[in-house]
């Protein structure tokens, strides 16, 4: 589905989405936790849900409420009736791997799309192998599907590479604690997108997990621990809020984003660092989860290692457009595996625009464009490039075609209803 999407002046007051991030963990490790768990504000999305099936099909009782997830966990876990399919969601294929290793008998075989078959699982599955999990890629070449043979995890020494995808280090995290015996894990390489095992590091000792890191490069976990119950409140998602960031600087009178949380780590939090150094007219104000901003400034270029969040990728990017010399954007060659290869797509679509593009290896240069004319735009089915792409175009000259409304679905279903609260131009819905 595509949408035409006009230029736009943009004004008033939007809540920031629940956090995707948070809301996998929580569902988790609810499911593996003893007790009834109340799981507030989850996002439910189609990443999301992916998770809660899996997790019911593994045995959890997972009941949905109006604004809340009641969660009765299953520590001994069970054999799957079927295939688990995890969609578009790499997140709850890494998650879910580990955590099926915990059933007592039988196989899991987990899949997912197009896009999900296509993303490297090996250096998860090795390390398994290792802790004395049976496991592998049902082609044999490190991708999905992938089978996992219950019985637990026996514990041990493993290693695995730090540089791909920091979901493999949360997998392991997870699920080592209800090891038979203690597990020490070494990360080779440098360690991406920490503040997601920040985050992972944090929910487990929410729900009474214990792992100790060093310098995230090694991890001791003791052995035969029980997650216990929690209530847990899900903060707003930074990720999609640094996209309502770049809608406001892209084509913003004033506005506010709120539901958002301070205190807990999140990765995209780093926006607020970027907004300084482009210096971009904004103020936050953290007692009330806040951040109000003012666009329609030429803003400061300078160059951004976002090796710790990848996420910000194509939200800088559109960001350049309009930021004077050119932004660069290094460190995120594990952005060429999400859903898609977006440093390549980010690339070749932004030229359509009239912006002067290189592509590098682990990032993207963007220069300051005077004017963005309008084009139709492919962000090939990846949700996080469509809504970028969606902020480009109110910034343009003329409309613009975006291809991919349905990707939405993935990460935050109310997209297109916030932004049109705000003022947002766009038919085709």
């Amino acid at each position: 589905m595509s949408v035409k999407v006009f230029p736009s002046d943009l004004h008033g007051k939007v809540k920031a989405p629940p956090s995707k991030s948070y809301t996998h963990r929580a569902v988790v490790l609810s499911s593996l936790a003893s007790g009834r768990s109340r799981i507030n504000k989850p996002l439910l999305a189609r990443d999301t849900i992916a998770t809660i099936k899996a997790c019911q099909a593994l045995g959890s009782l997972i009941d949905k409420k109006e604004d809340y997830l009641q969660i009765e966990g299953n520590p001994n876990l069970k054999t799957p009736d079927d295939v688990i399919n995890v969609e578009n969601s790499g997140t709850t294929m890494r998650l879910i791997t580990a955590m099926a290793s915990l059933a007592p008998e039988g196989y899991s075989i987990i899949t997912g799309d197009d896009s999900i078959r296509s993303r490297p699982m090996q250096p998860l599955l090795s390390a398994l192998l290792s802790l004395g999990v049976d496991c592998c890629s049902s082609r044999q070449n490190g991708l999905p599907p992938i089978i996992v043979r219950g019985g637990g995890i026996k514990g041990g020494e493993a290693e695995i590479r730090g540089d791909i995808s920091s979901q493999f280090i949360s997998a392991l995290l997870i699920s080592t604690p209800k090891a038979k015996n203690k597990t020490l894990i070494k990360v080779h390489g440098k360690t991406v997108s920490r503040p997601y095992i920040d985050a992972t590091l944090s929910m487990m000792k929410i729900f009474g997990g214990t792992a100790i890191h060093k310098n995230y490069k090694e991890y001791v976990i003791p052995p035969k621990q029980d997650y216990h119950q929690s209530d847990f409140d899900v903060p707003g998602d930074f990720s999609s809020a640094s996209l309502l960031i770049a809608f406001a600087l892209l084509a913003g009178k004033k506005v506010t984003i709120e539901n958002l949380n301070f205190s807990l780590p999140q990765a995209d939090m780093r926006i607020l660092d970027i907004l300084e150094n482009i210096e971009a007219d904004f103020n936050v104000n953290r007692p009330k989860g806040e951040i109000t901003l003012s666009g329609g400034k030429i803003l400061k270029g300078g160059e951004f290692d976002l090796s710790d969040s990848p996420d910000l990728l194509p939200v800088l990017s559109v960001i350049a457009l309009k930021a004077r010399p050119k932004i660069i954007i290094k460190g995120v060659e594990h952005a060429r595996f999400k859903e898609t290869d977006r440093i390549s797509i980010l690339a070749k679509e932004l030229r359509k625009l009239g912006a002067k593009v290189q592509e590098l290896r682990d990032g993207i240069v963007v220069e300051y464009c005077e004017k963005l004319k309008g084009c139709s735009l492919n962000p090939y089915g990846d949700h996080r490039l469509f809504m970028a792409f969606c902020a480009a175009a109110m910034a343009s000259s003329e409309p613009c075609i975006i291809e991919g409304l349905e990707s939405v679905d993935i990460s935050y279903p109310d997209f297109i209803k916030d932004i049109r609260s705000l003022g947002a131009i766009i038919e085709g819905t």
